[in-house]
């Protein structure tokens, strides 16, 4: 027998994407707030979720459409809507998938932004000056060497347990989505700030534990409810970097370190399969990406500096 509510539906598919699938918890609110926006369609159209039809889901994409949400917003929901279809029909809370044969809007491509050598020297720097403390430098500078190191996600990035850090390692062990492992290799840089933070990690640590607090099993640890630091608390410190480092704000996140640390990769020379097992990856075409990211920087290079492109410029 299916849920009597709607709201039974979405909390019964998230706990098996979180049981099943190894959904992180983002991914989890975010299954959770589309599915919310689509059953509260459902319910001011009169409309029921256990016999609406592939007309009423297309009904759906349109007022999405008609809110001005983007073709990737728009994407994002239809795509929670078929998993959630496609589970209810497998668990036979319906005899049919009403979604199986709807067609999303597709998604604008547009390459992600990255940043050159230069500007990521100008972050690395700029960590090492940046905090209210010696400890908050060094935290501050081994993050930043981490991150363009190995091109982890922020979030994997902030919940590193500070096991995998242990031993002057050459390569993390890393946990990415769906809970699937990965080694990331380290820079003698970004082990040598490891090896630096750590050493005054573990000095507060122990302090905060003669005043009775348990020991943090996490790298970057704070007193936040997750118990160490958080992305949004990164990505407002990465754009104090930025500030401080002379880059533009607008052109940096946390993300923006991932897509550096594979186009200058692929730039070197990197095989795309590598960069791919680096960044995690599940499928090579969303590493290729990254090769459209070189031919446009290289292109724009180019017209920046190549002397006849700049005459004919003049010329218009």
């Amino acid at each position: 027998m299916p849920p009597a509510r709607p709201d039974q539906w979405i909390s019964t598919f998230l706990d098996a994407q979180a049981a099943e699938m190894g959904a992180s918890r983002n991914t989890l609110l975010a299954y959770g707030r589309d599915l919310k926006d689509f059953v509260g369609w459902l319910e001011r159209v009169k409309l029921d979720i256990d016999t609406v039809g592939r007309d009423g889901i297309e009904d759906y994409l349109i007022d999405c459409d008609a809110q001005g949400l983007s073709k990737a917003t728009r994407a994002r929901r239809l795509s929670a809507v078929k998993q959630l279809f496609r589970f209810a029909f497998e668990e036979g809370w319906r005899m049919n998938n009403p979604a199986i044969q709807v067609r999303g809007p597709g998604r604008d491509k547009r390459l992600p932004k990255t940043l050159d050598v230069v500007e990521v020297d100008r972050l690395l720097n700029a960590a090492r000056m940046t905090g209210r403390s010696q400890a908050d430098r060094l935290r501050n500078t081994c993050l930043m060497e981490l991150l363009y190191a190995t091109g982890m996600r922020v979030s994997e990035l902030v919940s590193l347990p500070d096991s995998t850090a242990r031993g002057d390692p050459r390569m993390l062990l890393v946990r990415g989505k769906g809970g699937k492992e990965r080694m990331v290799p380290l820079s003698p840089p970004a082990r040598d700030a490891l090896a630096a933070w750590l050493t005054v990690r573990d000095e507060i640590d122990e302090e905060r534990q003669t005043k009775g607090h348990l020991p943090s099993r996490f790298l970057f640890p704070s007193r936040s409810k997750e118990g160490h630091l958080t992305r949004h608390r990164f990505y407002l410190l990465i754009k104090e970097l930025a500030v401080t480092g002379g880059v533009s704000p607008d052109t940096v996140t946390p993300h923006t370190l991932r897509h550096a640390f594979a186009t200058h990769l692929l730039a070197n020379g990197a095989d795309l399969r590598a960069i791919q097992t680096l960044l995690g990856h599940a499928d090579v075409a969303t590493t290729e990406i990254y090769t459209h990211v070189l031919d446009a920087r290289l292109n724009e290079l180019v017209l920046e500096h190549h002397p006849l492109a700049k005459t004919e410029q003049d010329d218009t």
